[in-house]
């Protein structure tokens, strides 16, 4: 990659939207020039499973509740303790940067290496920016959420739509 910014996907993360979640983040690393992390909001008693952010919101198109400037991050914090409800995603725009800040931090949460952590280190010495995404994202990591993308999907399909919901409607349960 080089000196090339780049994208980190995660694949669980499933994420529909009418603009892809990755073109709304290269948007913002367009405009800043600067990594750019997906970020959405989780109910505050469910931040405990996410990374999150310490954040400003900023000023971009006419709008301020979409951009925010990183102040601090943090990894799977409990509840009273988290520095806001704003979970950090499985998208990033990245830049070359960052392999030196994975290698200057310790192992963190889980005893791992954490891009998370890395991000904090990296946000040190330059702005980061996060997006609140438009979009619905689904946890395919999880049983439940990977079922509930499937289905939904699935649904949505013009040639298994119909078909599937007359089968889901035809359940004895």
């Amino acid at each position: 990659m080089g000196d090339e910014p780049f994208s980190v996907v995660l694949a669980d993360d499933v994420i529909e939207a009418e603009t892809p979640c990755l073109r709304q983040l290269l948007d913002i690393y367009n405009f800043f020039s600067t990594p750019v992390l997906a970020v959405m909001e989780v109910p505050r008693e469910s931040i405990s499973s996410y990374g999150c952010i310490d954040a400003d919101p900023v000023m971009h198109n006419g709008s301020s509740d979409r951009v925010y400037r990183i102040r601090d991050l943090v990894e799977k914090p409990k509840a009273s303790e988290a520095p806001s409800n704003l979970a950090i995603i499985g998208r990033y725009v990245l830049t070359p940067d960052i392999f030196e800040s994975l290698q200057a931090i310790d192992p963190g949460s889980g005893g791992e290496i954490q891009l998370t952590d890395a991000i904090r280190h990296l946000g040190r010495s330059r702005p980061i920016y996060a997006y609140r995404f438009e979009g619905t994202r689904y946890d395919a990591g999880d049983k439940l959420g990977f079922l509930k993308a499937t289905v939904e999907f699935a649904l949505r399909r013009h040639d298994l739509g119909a078909p599937f919901r007359e089968y889901l409607k035809g359940l004895k349960l």
